[in-house]
């Protein structure tokens, strides 16, 4: 029986072939990398024949997109409404006694009535619109960390990586993590179908190997909260738990990360969830070419937030540098910014010293409750994403609060709005709105300080209520943004 069951999921999660366009990028590399899982030695212990994975690219093109886009917008249907119109909750929300004791008749000893999908056979596939999006977002997710991971071990040697206190076997577990990445591309593939997003071609920042760290622990913060954000309203509930238990394995990831890049390992009790448009946000600058027929996404693209504060991790004392990022959004740190004398890794006093590590606790904070935080952003409007396709657009009114979005709370601070130009025809001076807000001083419960680890900000038009469960109300307020904010 439970034989015959395992076939049957392995045959409903068996590997699509899709093929991939050529490409529009530049600075082809065919990586030393593995490309293909080496056969096992034959045993006579007999064994199921486990599903195939999904094909990738055995080589990396990056560079950015040069061309003119075919199409231009998020994907939108023949119909489009006004907003979502929320209703009151459900007259059966409160009517269970959670007195310990069982209210209702049991279907089967040991078992307790209720639940979702508890008696019917599952089907791993998507059932509307919004699973499918959703998945296909969290698809060119696991294409981008597959090709990023890779990319990192192809750009730096091993002696680039000690030289940042990595070892070798730092570098055999980050390629690890790309092999974890083929098997959720894999799985989230099979659940779409044959449409599924195909992998694009992709731009980076970084320069140095504690740049590419530092990147990996804001990429995979974001994936991970992207899911975290949709995962409770999908349609199908199947789907869903597979897809919990993928993004598990890359929150250990992004755990990973922050002890490469010399921060505390998880410095929050709960971890945060963002809408899909946050993340989309986030994601779509480092795309910058998919192939003709990709699937496109229904995900809004807000304008772009810089902190020009960001703390930098790097840095002795991170909360003093001023325009230390690479970019706007995903706030990477800038090493080289960063004078010798201020540097904090190797440094001979070990209260400043921020090696890779375990675990480090750092003498002087990265952020604190009351620190002035200088932001800047962009208009909407502007190209952005694969093919440079989507365009950047906001609903919202004029800026007025920054919302901090923590662990399990959303905690708003009055901006300022210091420059309120309209935005030029210069690429270079695009960032013509500028403002500053202060650190909140909020706790999720008592003891534990809303505003820490790597967390997410956003300019809105107001201070609108929002939980976990309906975060994504808050998009139609959203004037730019979100940056990733490096609290602690």
């Amino acid at each position: 029986m439970m034989r015959s069951l395992w076939l049957s999921i392995l045959s409903i999660l068996s590997a699509l072939q899709i093929s991939l366009a050529a490409p529009q990028a530049t600075n082809t590399r065919v990586s030393s990398e593995r490309t293909r899982a080496s056969e096992s030695d034959e045993s006579s212990t007999p064994s199921l024949v486990a599903a195939p994975t999904r094909s990738w690219p055995t080589t990396l093109q990056h560079g950015s997109f040069s061309g003119t886009p075919t199409t231009t917008g998020a994907l939108t249907a023949s119909e489009v409404g006004t907003g979502i119109v929320v209703g009151p909750p459900a007259t059966t929300a409160t009517t269970y006694k959670p007195n310990g004791e069982l209210q209702d008749p049991q279907p089967a000893p040991y078992v307790p009535d209720g639940g979702r999908g508890t008696n019917t056979t599952p089907t791993y596939q998507v059932k509307s619109d919004f699973d499918y999006q959703s998945l296909a977002l969290a698809l060119y997710q696991e294409w981008i960390e597959l090709d990023l991971f890779r990319a990192g071990l192809e750009d730096f040697s091993i002696e680039d990586f000690e030289e940042a206190g990595l070892s070798k076997e730092d570098r055999a577990l980050i390629e690890f993590m790309a092999w974890q990445e083929i098997g959720h591309a894999t799985t989230v593939s099979n659940m779409l179908g044959p449409s599924a997003p195909q992998p694009c071609f992709y731009q980076y920042n970084y320069k140095t190997v504690r740049e590419f760290v530092d990147f990996c622990q804001k990429l995979t913060r974001w994936g991970e909260a992207g899911v975290y954000g949709f995962l409770g309203h999908l349609d199908s509930g199947e789907s869903a738990s597979i897809l919990l238990q993928s993004i598990t394995t890359e929150a250990r990831q992004q755990m990973v990360f922050r002890q490469f890049d010399g921060l505390f390992p998880m410095p929050e009790w709960f971890q945060v969830g963002i809408p899909q448009s946050w993340a989309w946000t986030l994601l779509a600058p480092f795309i910058s070419y998919c192939p003709a027929n990709q699937t496109r996404l229904v995900w809004q693209n807000f304008p772009a937030l810089r902190i020009l504060n960001q703390p930098n991790p790097a840095r002795k004392n991170g909360s003093a540098g001023f325009n230390e990022t690479l970019e706007a959004g995903a706030s990477t740190l800038n090493e080289t910014a960063i004078p010798d004398d201020d540097k904090c890794f190797d440094d001979h006093d070990d209260s400043n010293d921020c090696p890779p590590a375990i675990t480090q606790n750092r003498t002087i904070p990265l952020s604190w409750p009351g620190r002035v935080v200088n932001l800047t952003w962009e208009s909407p409007g502007r190209p952005v994403g694969p093919n440079n396709s989507y365009i950047t657009s906001s609903a919202a009114g004029e800026p007025a609060f920054v919302a901090w979005v923590t662990q399990l709370n959303v905690t708003y601070s009055r901006l300022t709005v210091l420059n309120s130009s309209h935005d030029s025809e210069d690429e270079g001076d695009r960032f013509t709105w500028s403002g500053s807000t202060v650190q909140p001083n909020v706790e999720t419960f008592m003891g534990d300080p809303a505003v820490n680890g790597t967390i997410f900000i956003a300019i809105t038009d107001t201070n609108l209520s929002v939980t976990p469960y309906n975060i994504s109300l808050i998009n139609p307020h959203v004037v730019a943004g979100p940056a990733l904010y490096q609290a602690g």
